[in-house]
């Protein structure tokens, strides 16, 4: 089973695992480093939703960063499983929610608080994460007046989405990922 890195914070240089199978598709160490070189210092004692949360990597990285508290939501057994050693592992479970759950139907529940960063990376090549946003969309309570959608895609997968409560306002692409940022209008 191969490892991914924590790149920075209180768990640098850990290796954490991996979902068995192809079930997931983990974020590189390139991506990863240049999304939060963009949110910088912000990621202090924000809150994050991990939407397909895979092996928790991206939570991980910004609890290790200094991000107060991640909601990660996955349905896959073995990728709850992973997510939950990993927290174990990297000793930052006390700030975490794993919430195995699909995630659409999670999501068209009433918030029971609001985030500071959304992060969607979905099987690729399904449209989810198009149903995942239009969601958001509809049920605008779970980002914060001033909070960041941010979805990671293949960028074969983009298109422009059509939204009320939401404007995209940057994209990066780092080889096969797209990041895609969104937000609500000031």
């Amino acid at each position: 089973m191969s490892k991914l890195r924590i790149i920075s914070g209180m768990a640098k240089g850990m290796r954490i695992q991996t979902v068995p199978g192809d079930s997931t598709r983990p974020i590189t160490d390139r991506a990863k480093e240049s999304l939060f070189n963009i949110i910088s210092t912000d990621i202090i004692q924000s809150a994050w939703l991990d939407c397909f949360g895979g092996t928790g990597s991206v939570s991980i990285e910004a609890l290790s960063r200094g991000a107060s508290l991640t909601t990660i939501i996955d349905n896959h057994p073995m990728a709850i499983d992973t997510i939950k050693k990993n927290l174990r592992f990297t000793r930052l479970e006390q700030k975490a929610e794993v919430i195995k759950s699909d995630t659409l139907s999670y999501l068209r529940k009433t918030p029971n608080r609001t985030y500071d960063y959304v992060f969607i990376a979905p099987p690729q090549y399904k449209n989810i994460w198009e149903k995942t946003l239009s969601l958001f969309d509809e049920n605008n309570g779970w980002l914060s007046s001033d909070g960041w959608i941010i979805v990671q895609i293949h960028p074969v997968e983009y298109k422009t989405l059509e939204l009320t409560n939401f404007y995209e306002f940057d994209q990066r692409k780092y080889g096969s990922t797209l990041f895609v940022f969104y937000q609500k209008p000031n």
